[in-house]
């Protein structure tokens, strides 16, 4: 008896697991997705509204190769400088598709509402965002990053809107994050703006100021103060790209 139930067990534990993985397999949710298949569909996206994506990754192949290739007919070590240039060529085409991927990406999403989400999980790790925190009818938004540099509010929209928005952000960020600096950025390819491809490498420059101690402390307090928030009236960015973005970051 015993031993019919262990196996009843085991057979249920097994088909869980084989429902599991196939689940997974068919997933949407990228991230569900294996590394392979992140990279796959990344490259099918970004080839769509960049055509020659495909040359310049050859390109990025073939020139560290034959360079290499070259270099070992001359030094009459063809074969393992030949081994290193296929794995510089490798290298070289991975970097050419990061980083039309990346300008792909900042294409096809310019210009929607809650765009500026996408710059943000360009960021590294260390920093935690949290787009549309609050936004308008208008579809205005502000979004907020936290990390070594500081605290920094985006503000995504109308100038002129968002100015007494941004405004009352600021002053409610300061009142919790207890002498952090509340940085305002405006994202925009107005005068003092700062455009979406540029936004990420932008935060990315400002100096460190901020310890992980630190962040994580601040980051209690505003979790708190989000959690007084009536819900934003706009969905919170354009797209979901959780399991894509390392490979979006060139990682």
């Amino acid at each position: 008896m015993a031993s019919e139930k262990a196996k009843a067990l085991a057979a249920k534990q097994k088909a869980e697991l084989k429902a599991a993985k196939l689940a997974k397999k068919n997933s949407t949710n990228p991230a569900d997705w294996g590394w392979w298949r992140q990279l796959r569909e990344t490259y099918r996206i970004t080839v769509q509204y960049d055509t020659v994506l495909p040359w310049l990754m050859l390109a990025g192949f073939v020139v560290p190769f034959l360079a290499l290739l070259i270099l070992g007919i001359v030094l009459d070590a063809w074969i393992v400088w030949g081994i290193v240039g296929i794995s510089a060529g490798v290298l070289g085409a991975l970097s050419v598709f990061t980083w039309r991927a990346r300008k792909a990406v900042y294409r096809r999403f310019d210009g929607q509402a809650g765009s500026a989400e996408v710059a943000l999980q360009m960021l590294p790790k260390k920093w935690i965002s949290t787009p549309v925190i609050t936004a308008t009818r208008q579809l205005d938004a502000v979004h907020r990053t936290l990390g070594p540099g500081g605290l920094v509010l985006i503000g995504e929209g109308d100038p002129g809107r968002l100015k007494p928005l941004l405004a009352s952000e600021k002053k409610k960020h300061e009142q919790v994050a207890y002498g952090v600096d509340v940085i305002i950025v405006q994202m925009g390819k107005g005068s003092g703006q700062i455009p979406l491809d540029k936004l990420a490498d932008h935060i990315k420059k400002l100096p460190n100021k901020l310890s992980a101690a630190k962040i994580t402390e601040v980051n209690q307090r505003l979790r708190a103060l989000d959690a007084m928030r009536p819900k934003a009236p706009i969905p919170r960015g354009p797209i979901q790209m959780k399991g894509a973005r390392s490979a979006m970051r060139g990682r």
